[in-house]
């Protein structure tokens, strides 16, 4: 009874320190990060799916600039070539490389809904018009996704970076994750420059 008593009062005393300096906490915005993370890449590859539909029917617009479109479907290839896990979020280089594959497609994918206002036929296009009130719900999504992930690492960072707690991340590994740096930001939100006063493009000649 006695060794059991002295087993059980020293468990008692480990959950204690564990608590007390932070171990708890750990767990919980380590797994608060994995889950923002996955809402991230799930948006991402809800996007992905929905640019694929969008191409085949911009393709179906005879006279639309090939290379806008070439734009997007290699950096689409780009973006959904890179394979990400939890483990992406204590990788940097990894990270870094993501993040920089959606912003480009951001901006590919920008460039062509600026390109579409020259096609009023596509724009008339029901298929095109359902597809791009999907994906304009979906970048939404995105940013809602990014916002909450932003959040959680922020939260976790804190802990592993503050004393005493940031002792206790060197103990069992937790270090600080990456985020969405603020030129990805820029790069993803600010729509390409297009000056439309010397009207439409002509169609080529036949």
């Amino acid at each position: 009874m006695q060794n059991w008593l002295i087993k059980f009062g020293a468990l008692l005393a480990l959950a204690l320190s564990l608590s007390g300096c932070g171990y708890n906490d750990f767990q919980r915005l380590d797994e608060a990060t994995k889950s923002a993370w996955s809402e991230v890449v799930n948006q991402y590859q809800r996007r992905a799916d929905l640019i694929d539909n969008l191409v085949n029917t911009v393709k179906g617009e005879a006279q639309f600039e090939q290379d806008t479109l070439n734009q997007v479907i290699n950096a689409r290839a780009k973006a959904t070539s890179i394979q990400v896990t939890p483990e992406t979020l204590n990788n940097p280089q990894a990270f870094q490389q993501f993040q920089a594959a959606q912003g480009e497609l951001s901006s590919a994918l920008s460039r062509l809904m600026v390109t579409v206002e020259r096609y009023p036929d596509l724009k008339a296009n029901k298929a095109f018009a359902d597809l791009r009130v999907a994906l304009e719900g979906t970048e939404n999504r995105i940013a809602v996704a990014r916002d909450r992930y932003i959040k959680s690492v922020q939260d976790y960072n804190v802990l592993a970076r503050q004393f005493p707690t940031n002792l206790t991340g060197m103990i069992f590994g937790y270090k600080p994750k990456e985020n969405f740096s603020v030129a990805n930001e820029a790069a993803i939100s600010t729509p390409p420059k297009v000056d439309f006063s010397a009207g439409p493009k002509p169609a080529p000649a036949k």
